[in-house]
């Protein structure tokens, strides 16, 4: 399998390859030349789009159908990345899903009156973005072995709060690497923040920027496609690449969870074998709901895609119309890490539905980049018809997680809450009773403030008294990760200018 650009204007690479240079040089972003298949009939039975071959459903050697968590994504990774060897996809996926998770199912599905609930922030840092970045270490110094890569890579991540100190916690102190984290300095909750710049290792930095996530995922990407300052880091035996879910090593190894979730649900007798399930995911970048894409086409059977936004809901409109508008309010929300406005993931979704019209998609990137706005042909209008839009304002989001937990005795963060509120307006709007898997895709403890807000507790003087006051509530426990935060030093405190992204990068590896 190859991997091409979205943009067609880079070579064909092998999986290894794509992973190490994140972005392809025509600034466009790796996609699988041809999607592998799962053998639907052995382990669904059911048929569903992609190409030929891909992954086995024996029993014994990689199974789907029902298997623990570390199966089934040695599965899904060995068909996506073929030029991993079985041994290296093992210990990539062994040395990931270890005891940093706090239960042995690493994704736990939970059943409620109304829905299943994939519990993807088990992890070390309380959020769904552990799932990929405890792997993309792994995935990355095994590409640099593989292709012979002798040069210090520098990892450039831009963050709207989780993927921030997963990337730190994932990357700390591995040989041959250096991480940069940039996030928007009061864009994040103080529990993520306080994550992100008391994480130790000699090779990290964290740099709050005065500006929103797009603003610094516009400067990375400018990183990225500066030809002159590539140039000049490889003359010092640097090289750059993203912990982004622009990378395809973090976005592939998010279609695993769907996969085990689907054969969850099937093993625990929920569904029957090749009975159709609807996905919603709360999703602002538009990764996590492109990985339920790519599980669809490999063969899982799924109905619909419920994309839910929060206020800045640039998504929800574009499934509605076919254009894409970035010329609106920025929207600071109870939920963060969804307060986005260029969702980087769509690219790969348009270049899928365009037949790999590298043109086309090159001419509405350029749009986008110019203009802040574009619109789709019917072509790609017309394969969208998978993806349903919703959007919930902070209120009902609120209200939909205060009533989940007084009802259900079951909590959620203000992510999911968002999910969950899209879910319920769908249901009513369409009565479409189709089991459905929402995405929940952080620990409420992240969000102490808003989630005590939401349940109506008690003023208190910071996130972390709120987290005690949820825990005295609730009874939920709060993570390992999230303990004793409040107590660690600060060790990055640097603050910098949107447009001095570039320039803190090179000081810095200077220093």
């Amino acid at each position: 399998m190859k991997y091409i650009s979205t943009r067609g204007g880079d070579i064909p690479v092998s999986g290894a390859a794509a992973i190490i240079r994140g972005l392809a040089s025509d600034r466009g972003l790796y996609v699988p030349a041809e999607l592998p298949r799962l053998d639907a009939g052995a382990a669904f039975g059911a048929e569903s789009g992609g190409a030929a071959g891909g992954i086995a459903a024996d029993a014994t050697e990689r199974p789907v159908f029902g298997a623990g968590y570390r199966a089934v994504a040695r599965a899904v990774l060995g068909a996506f990345l073929p030029d991993y060897s079985e041994e290296e996809i093992r210990v990539c996926v062994d040395g990931a899903y270890d005891e940093k998770f706090d239960t042995p199912e690493i994704a736990p599905l939970v059943k409620t009156d109304k829905a299943y609930f994939l519990e993807l922030w088990h992890g070390g840092t309380a959020a769904f973005k552990d799932m990929a970045l405890s792997i993309l270490p792994y995935l990355l110094k095994t590409a640099m072995r593989k292709e012979g890569e002798d040069k210090k890579v520098v990892i450039l991540t831009a963050t709207s709060g989780d993927t921030g100190k997963a990337a730190l916690a994932g990357f700390a102190d591995v040989p041959g690497t250096e991480i940069f984290v940039f996030y928007p300095k009061d864009g994040v909750s103080a529990v993520q923040e306080r994550q992100m710049v008391t994480q130790t290792g000699a090779n990290v930095h964290v740099y709050g920027i005065r500006g929103n996530f797009d603003d610094a995922q516009k400067g990375v990407k400018n990183v990225f496609n500066d030809a002159v300052f590539g140039e000049a880091l490889a003359g010092r035996g640097l090289r750059l690449s993203s912990a982004n879910s622009i990378n395809i090593g973090r976005l592939v190894p998010q279609v695993a969870y769907y996969v085990y979730a689907y054969g969850k649900l099937l093993s625990d007798g929920e569904i029957q074998n090749g009975e159709a399930v609807n996905i919603c995911v709360p999703t602002g970048n538009f990764g996590n709901i492109l990985a339920a894409y790519y599980a669809k086409q490999i063969g899982v059977p799924i109905a619909r895609l419920l994309c839910a936004s929060n206020e800045n809901k640039v998504l929800t409109d574009f499934l509605d119309t076919g254009v894409y508008d970035a010329r609106r309010e920025f929207i600071l929300t109870s939920s963060p890490s969804m307060d986005i406005l260029i969702s980087s993931n769509l690219e790969r979704l348009l270049w899928h539905l365009s037949g790999g019209d590298s043109e086309q998609i090159a001419y509405l990137m350029a749009g986008l980049e110019r203009d802040g706005h574009y619109e789709t042909g019917a072509g790609i209008k017309a394969g969208l018809r998978d993806f349903q839009g919703g959007f919930a304002d902070m209120k009902k989001a609120h209200q939909s997680l205060a009533r989940l937990c007084r009802e259900e005795h079951y909590l959620i963060d203000t992510h999911t809450a968002v999910g969950y509120s899209v879910y319920l307006d769908d249901l009513a709007k369409t009565g479409d009773r189709t089991k459905t898997i929402i995405v929940s895709t952080a620990s409420p403890y992240k969000f102490a403030g808003s989630v005590a807000a939401s349940l109506g507790l008690p003023g208190e003087a910071d996130e972390f008294a709120y987290m005690e006051r949820i825990r005295a509530y609730t009874g939920a426990p709060i993570p390992a990760g999230l303990r004793g935060l409040e107590k660690k030093p600060a060790l990055h405190t640097g603050v910098i200018d949107k447009d001095a992204i570039q320039s803190t990068v090179d000081f810095a590896l200077r220093d």
